[in-house]
């Protein structure tokens, strides 16, 4: 069952993936591989969601009735997005400061310490786990540039 929210949002999806191939195709080639190989699927994707809802005659007849959760207080609900939106902004301000390969070493440490609720030795192995597998593919295997972060060339380490 589709409704106008979700055309509005496979449409919305096409113009960000759209825009990030385009914006792309003037990169180096390293640069341009990793948007292009997330956009263009995604982009494929929305527009089949988006001419699926437009074809399907039982869409166009059936409102459908927008809910977040049915089972949760309103509050509960409310903190809850805040706080993904909080880790999301959070992990943006560390890519800026700190890079993109420190902030996703940091991103999971404190995601699963403190998120999680895991131990410290848990929360270490897991984030060198995690580190070393983005390390090989993105760095080593692909050899993705990652700009530094501000920090790292203010004080002279890019």
């Amino acid at each position: 069952m589709h409704s106008k929210a979700s055309r509005i949002l496979g449409i919305g999806i096409m113009i960000c993936s759209g825009a990030a191939v385009i914006i792309a195709m003037d990169w180096p080639l390293k640069a341009k591989l990793f948007p292009l190989v997330i956009a263009i699927p995604v982009f494929c994707m929305a527009t089949a969601e988006v001419i699926w809802g437009l074809l399907d005659p039982a869409a166009r007849s059936e409102a459908m009735d927008f809910k977040l959760s049915e089972q949760l207080p309103w509050k509960t609900v409310t903190r809850r997005t805040l706080l993904a939106i909080a880790w999301m902004l959070g992990f943006l301000a560390a890519i800026a400061l700190l890079g993109f390969p420190l902030s996703v070493a940091l991103l999971v440490f404190v995601y699963v310490k403190f998120q999680g609720r895991e131990g410290w030795v848990t929360s270490g192995i897991f984030t060198i786990v995690v580190w070393a597998f983005f390390y090989a593919v993105f760095d080593r295997l692909l050899h993705l540039p990652f700009p530094a972060g501000w920090i790292q060339t203010w004080i002279g380490l890019a």
